[in-house]
């Protein structure tokens, strides 16, 4: 008996085919709505999936997180694709810390094969940061350069400048954006090298002072012609926004944030309109949210709902 050769990706599994609405939502010039979903410790999808499946009327696509925090998960690759086979849409994040640029071109172009068409290119964390504090980080690449691999891989061509003799990937690429980083011309400069290197799009870091985020809009992302999406993050008690100000690198609550989590009576349910009021903000200044509810994911449509946000067509 002769097997037939998969010829293209139209040989896949009808479920793991999906319209890329998220692409075609950002160069439409839509409001975009993402969220994170966080992988599962363990050889168990199903709560990832339960809480995908929440989301995904609400959303454009999911982010699949790739070891945040250095904290080890199952494989986002893996979680992306589990996600394709229920119909969802995900935004497979891709970290440079836990592999060589061999390993990340093979999961690149393995990830395309797959189904998947959208990536987020990240350095990642420092390994110090997570729970596997003494292993290796590799780092042979970081973000920009990973962009610049990810757009000669669309293009057909390897790191190296050879052919790919089996086709070329089309990826959407996006990277990841700290409005509130300290150094505003470290900021622009890493901007722009991120445009350079085929960024499409943005998602930033958990935003909260939003004038600052209008004037990136403003002076740096002006012109850019990318679709921004602000980082709303739900914050559950004064005490959680104290841990992600101890243990996050990168990120500070604002103090008067705090003081009015610790001073709720239901902390949750201010945490909740604190993000809606974020999300209304960040209409008026760029063209999406990036919602992050870590372990309340379920809360994001209630959020959205808040901010008067209608589920996507």
């Amino acid at each position: 008996m002769i097997e037939q050769p998969i010829s293209s990706a139209s040989s896949l599994p009808v479920s793991t085919l999906t319209r890329h609405r998220f692409r075609e939502a950002a160069r439409a010039g839509e409001f975009l709505i993402t969220a994170e979903v966080t992988p599962p410790k363990g050889g168990n999808p199903v709560h990832m999936v339960e809480m995908a499946k929440i989301l995904k009327d609400r959303v454009h696509a999911i982010n699949i997180t790739d070891g945040s925090r250095a904290v080890m998960r199952m494989s986002s690759l893996a979680s992306s694709v589990i996600l394709l086979q229920h119909g969802i849409e995900p935004i497979c994040q891709m970290a440079c810390r836990d592999r060589n640029r061999i390993g990340i071109q093979a999961d690149l172009m393995g990830a395309y094969a797959l189904g998947i068409r959208n990536v987020l290119a990240l350095t990642g964390d420092p390994v110090k940061a997570g729970d596997h504090p003494d292993c290796k980080g590799v780092f042979d690449l970081e973000s920009v350069r990973l962009l610049r691999l990810i757009d000669k891989l669309n293009q057909g061509f390897d790191w190296n400048d050879k052919p790919l003799t089996d086709g070329a990937t089309d990826l959407f690429v996006g990277a990841a954006v700290d409005p509130q980083l300290a150094s505003w011309s470290g900021l622009q400069s890493r901007f722009e090298r991120k445009l350079e290197a085929g960024a499409q799009f943005f998602q930033s870091q958990l935003v909260c002072d939003f004038d600052r985020l209008e004037k990136f809009m403003t002076q740096i992302a002006a012109g850019a012609n990318k679709p921004i999406l602000a980082g709303i993050f739900l914050l559950k008690s004064a005490k959680n926004a104290e841990f992600i100000n101890k243990n996050v690198p990168g990120v500070q609550i604002p103090q008067h944030i705090i003081d009015r989590l610790a001073k709720a009576s239901d902390p949750l349910q201010e945490g909740i309109a604190i993000a809606a009021e974020q999300v209304n903000m960040a209409k008026q200044l760029c063209q999406g949210v990036h919602m992050m509810a870590v372990k309340r994911e379920d809360l994001v449509p209630e959020i959205l709902d808040r901010a008067g946000i209608e589920p996507v067509a």
